[in-house]
């Protein structure tokens, strides 16, 4: 009995001791950024694990004038939220269309959603920047949100896709018995049913925007519609040669921290989208 017992508790002890490692190789770059952000733009090379003394130098420069970083957070926001709305706006149609409704050529088309998200985002930027050129969307918003829109779909069809087939086909069956068209039926029982799996889409589109930089550094070179992640690599120190380590450190800790705490205040809704399915 004795060893039957001490069996279970060494690999938990082992799993800990594995999750520990995993955290703190997470975690350990996110604190030296927020370390570096807060140190003295002359103690850049210190090596110690905490600023001595603290400094709001480097986020001073941040938003110093003539850096337009308030702007570029605009963008970013402008950019993020509007991908993230029209994502979930056509991909639970879509979602929905391919989960419940029969049609011809219905597994083609979730092979080809499902597909493109294949490419890499990379080896479109030429055949984009000659259609955006052609179309006059340079320098524009749309010209950054309609690819990143043509990326989280295919994540966002196929996650709604399968919270949609989870759930019991009956439901809609008993509305339009009670009189509900499909449309009804599908707006007032089967969406506030899946909300978990829309919230969690939406967190998941969000970031990804939030964070994306070769899109947008490729079609925009106007200072006024630049996003965040584009302005940060393009902070210059007092010469050409210098790099505005402790800046762009600041810069970075600006724009994770509010992502890190909607992640933080919303995990359980997170998980519960991503596990759940059926009807509580």
């Amino acid at each position: 009995m004795d060893m039957s017992t001490k069996a279970p508790t060494g690999r938990k002890w082992l799993l800990n001791i594995g999750v520990g490692i995993i955290v703190i190789y997470c975690l350990v770059p996110f604190y030296w950024m927020v370390v570096s952000a807060f140190r003295r733009p002359n103690d850049v090379g210190d090596n110690s694990p905490l600023p001595s003394p603290w400094s709001l130098g480097n986020f001073e420069a941040v938003f110093g004038p003539g850096v337009g970083f308030w702007r570029a957070l605009l963008n970013s926001l402008i950019v993020a939220g509007a991908t993230t709305i029209l994502t979930l706006i056509v991909g639970t149609f879509a979602a929905y269309t391919i989960a419940r409704l029969d049609f011809r050529f219905k597994n083609i088309v979730a092979g080809v959603i499902i597909a493109t998200s294949m490419f890499p985002g990379v080896a479109l930027i030429v055949p984009l920047l000659k259609l955006f050129t052609d179309i006059g969307w340079i320098n524009t918003y749309q010209a950054m949100i309609v690819p990143s829109l043509s990326f989280a779909l295919p994540l966002a069809v196929w996650t709604l896709a399968t919270f949609f087939r989870q759930m019991p086909k009956e439901l809609e069956e008993a509305a339009m018995v009670d009189g509900l068209t499909r449309g009804q039926a599908f707006r007032q029982v089967i969406l506030p049913l899946a909300a978990p799996g829309m919230f969690t889409t939406a967190i998941i589109t969000f970031i990804a925007a939030w964070n994306e930089f070769i899109i947008a550094l490729s079609m925009v070179n106007d200072k006024d519609i630049q996003t965040a992640n584009v302005v940060i690599a393009q902070f210059t120190g007092a010469s050409q040669f210098d790099s505005p380590f402790g800046t762009k450190m600041a810069a970075g800790v600006i724009v994770t921290v509010p992502l890190v705490i909607v992640v933080l205040i919303f995990q359980r809704r997170i998980i519960a989208g991503l596990t759940a399915g059926g009807v509580k």
